[in-house]
């Protein structure tokens, strides 16, 4: 599929890129190093996202080239032009977010490259697999056959962002002698520093930022006797602390390195539901988990989205953690939170009534 791939890119000259809402580091990574490459193809190329970067990735090489769709008449035009539309790191409409409908219905070919499982039928040509760590390996391997010449600075940056965020910074089950071989060769045609980048993306962080952290760390919990841990965060810890959901990146970690837990989870409260983001060790598997709530992932990060109050999201995901995990069984009937982490957890959120005493 990628000779059909480089095929198209050579017979055709203007290009659409796009990628998840809420894009993370292997989503703009990729998104970013494939306009890149096409780029120095001498293509045109037009990049636009539903959502912008977040603060963390707002650095990368090209990142400021990102367009937010508007919906209007301009990138309309644009994108029922481009010869043909790249989809990266997602395969569901509905991920697309506010460009869904527009990507959907423009006339150029679809291309997905994305390592999700399940992918929707609509996409004309297909560059996906779901046993490689990221979509930035997907792009690299793309690049790599028409000419790993092209792998320059900023190029090698925004690939290795998008290898690393999706690796865990090379600790997931995903890292692979060949993700190792892939970033050697980044590092060595790019010239570039892994320090400085990981910086960027997990070692700065707002006074702001760390207040809400401070609030976070005091709502873990851990239940299944320690095997499973939870942080919540609430709508009014962001209002207290002048931050938004963006600078929660990397909070679900801390709780995740406590020895016994092998599943972390943090639970955002939004506007309209509840966000979960998943996390866990070893070949304990938690995207079955977000699956049950509409979500999906990998085996070791994975998330959902709830149209449910908080304290009821809590409730439910934790209690069916035994249906998907092998836990020891939890003291309390079907997993429900003890009374004392019942009564706290109603607390943080403010609940007028008093928390169920049975």
């Amino acid at each position: 599929m990628i000779d059909s791939i480089r095929r198209l890119i050579h017979d055709h000259q203007r290009f659409l890129l796009t990628t998840h809402i809420r894009p993370d580091g292997d989503a703009l990574g990729s998104q970013l190093a494939l306009g890149r490459f096409l780029t120095r193809l001498g293509k045109d190329v037009t990049l636009i996202n539903s959502d912008p970067a977040p603060y963390n990735l707002g650095w990368l090489p090209g990142a400021d080239a990102v367009e937010v769709f508007d919906g209007g008449l301009a990138q309309r035009e644009r994108i029922h032009a481009a010869d043909a539309v790249f989809i990266l790191d997602v395969n569901a409409e509905e991920r697309l977010g506010r460009l869904a409908s527009a990507v959907r219905n423009a006339p150029g070919t679809k291309v997905l490259i994305d390592h999700h499982p399940d992918p929707e039928p609509w996409f004309d040509l297909h560059h996906a697999r779901t046993n490689v760590s990221s979509t930035g390996e997907l792009v690299y391997e793309l690049i790599a056959a028409e000419d790993p010449g092209l792998i320059d600075a900023d190029l090698a940056t925004t690939l290795y962002t998008a290898i690393m965020t999706d690796t865990g910074s090379f600790r997931y089950s995903n890292t692979t002698p060949q993700v190792h071989r892939i970033v050697a060769t980044l590092l060595e045609r790019g010239g570039i520093e892994p320090a400085p980048i990981h910086t960027a993306l997990f070692d700065t962080r707002t006074m702001e930022s760390l207040r809400l952290l401070g609030k976070a760390l005091e709502t873990v919990t851990l239940v299944y006797d320690g095997a499973v841990g939870y942080m919540v965060v609430t709508q009014r810890m962001y209002r207290d602390t002048g931050t938004t959901s963006e600078d929660t990146e990397g909070f679900v970690g801390y709780v995740l390195s406590i020895e016994s837990v092998r599943a972390a989870l943090i639970f955002l409260e939004t506007e309209s539901g509840t966000k979960i983001s998943f996390r866990s060790k070893g070949d304990t598997a938690v995207n079955g988990w977000a699956r049950a709530f509409g979500g999906g992932g990998h085996p070791n990060a994975a998330g959902a989205y709830v149209r449910a109050d908080l304290d009821q999201v809590v409730r439910d995901v934790i209690a069916a953690a035994p249906r998907y995990l092998d836990l020891v069984p939890a003291s309390e009937a079907n997993g429900a939170l003890s009374p004392e982490d019942a009564a706290y957890l109603s607390s943080l959120l403010d609940l007028k009534t008093e928390p169920d005493s049975r």
